[in-house]
């Protein structure tokens, strides 16, 4: 207990002490529109640790004064306020945010598909979408709620339609298959997971994840090569399976995001050479009606500063991407006609 303790102590000590003196440019308000469901309560404690962030806002449709009571605790600089779920409530949250993460939405049973969350979830994030549009309309609005696919189309059509869309603020957030990618890849090769950053493109379902096995170097065959494909493809199912249907993958979900938010906010306090690989309104495949699509991208003080292209890729590689690319085209048509159908109040 005594060594895990000041093992904790060296680890979060180390990072107050990174913490920076907030001048008017990286004063960082982060809000979390979920904050007490399962990816929303250890997204919100990760964001309470990070010292670049000055101000955490807290909101769900129940528990966030709680979680906010409870984080805002921890010895770190920023303040934490939890907000009640009514329209006041959201609005103070958002107003001012630079970044604006959406982990809420019902979670995947077993047996589920994406799909099958997608009613539900394209409400809550439609809705979540209109009050970000009209009280923090020029925050970086990070996508966490699956379908993701989906989500991310569905909250552009709502922010087209208050006329404050901005391609550049919006991210789907799709850095758990990266970071599952190069730790399966670091099981097979013993490596230092560490040390691996395998690049992913494509979607953040199914086989719209694309990984791309070659640009690090590595060449799998066979069985074990499709094997580390579906895995990383349907990495999910391994946990809600796991969890017996009282959960997904809230965790690592969770430390994927934070990550996400942690790039944009080193480019947005003047860090170069920022690149993380996200899902966003691309130039790359909309000649084939693709809109959306993640690929590495080099994040700055506006937030996309620069889309980065696939890359060359072997035969299987275009093979997948191939199929990728018609999935995703009927996945963001199928967001956009449902906003359209459901525009909402």
């Amino acid at each position: 207990m005594f060594a895990a303790r000041q093992v904790s102590q060296s680890v979060f000590g180390a990072a107050q002490r990174r913490a920076f003196s907030a001048t008017s440019n990286n004063l960082s308000k982060v809000a979390v529109l979920g904050a007490a469901g399962g990816i929303g309560q250890p997204l919100s404690l990760l964001l309470k640790l990070n010292p670049r962030v000055t101000e955490l806002a807290l909101y769900d449709i129940k528990g966030a004064p709680g979680v906010a009571a409870d984080i805002s605790h921890i010895n770190t600089k920023s303040t934490v306020k939890g907000y009640d779920p009514t329209p006041e409530g959201v609005r103070e949250c958002l107003t001012g945010a630079e970044i604006v993460l959406i982990p809420a939405g019902v979670p995947r049973k077993p047996g589920m598909t994406r799909d099958d969350l997608f009613n539900t979830n394209a409400s809550i994030v439609r809705d979540l979408a209109k009050h970000a549009a009209a009280s923090c309309p020029d925050a970086n609005i990070l996508i966490i709620s699956n379908p993701v696919n989906s989500t991310v189309p569905i909250t552009a059509e709502v922010f087209k339609a208050a006329g404050v869309y901005n391609p550049k603020r919006l991210f789907g957030v799709t850095t758990l298959d990266v970071v599952r990618a190069s730790r399966f890849i670091s099981q097979l090769k013993s490596t230092d997971p560490a040390n691996e950053n395998i690049t992913v493109v494509g979607g953040h379902s199914g086989a719209t994840i694309v990984p791309l096995l070659s640009q690090a170097g590595y060449s799998l065959e066979g069985a074990e090569k499709d094997e580390y494909i579906k895995r990383v493809q349907f990495g999910g199912d391994e946990v809600v399976q796991a969890k017996g249907g009282a959960g997904s993958a809230t965790l690592s979900m969770a430390m994927a995001g934070a990550r996400f938010a942690e790039s944009l906010l080193k480019a947005a306090q003047g860090e170069k050479g920022v690149i993380e690989p996200t899902y966003v309104d691309s130039p790359l495949y909309k000649d084939q009606g693709v809109t959306y699509f993640a690929s590495q991208v080099e994040l700055g003080p506006n937030g996309v500063e620069k889309i980065h292209p696939v890359g060359k890729v072997t035969e299987f590689e275009q093979g997948l991407l191939d199929v990728c690319l018609k999935d995703l085209k009927t996945n963001i048509e199928k967001g956009e006609k449902w906003v359209k159908e459901n525009p909402g109040n």
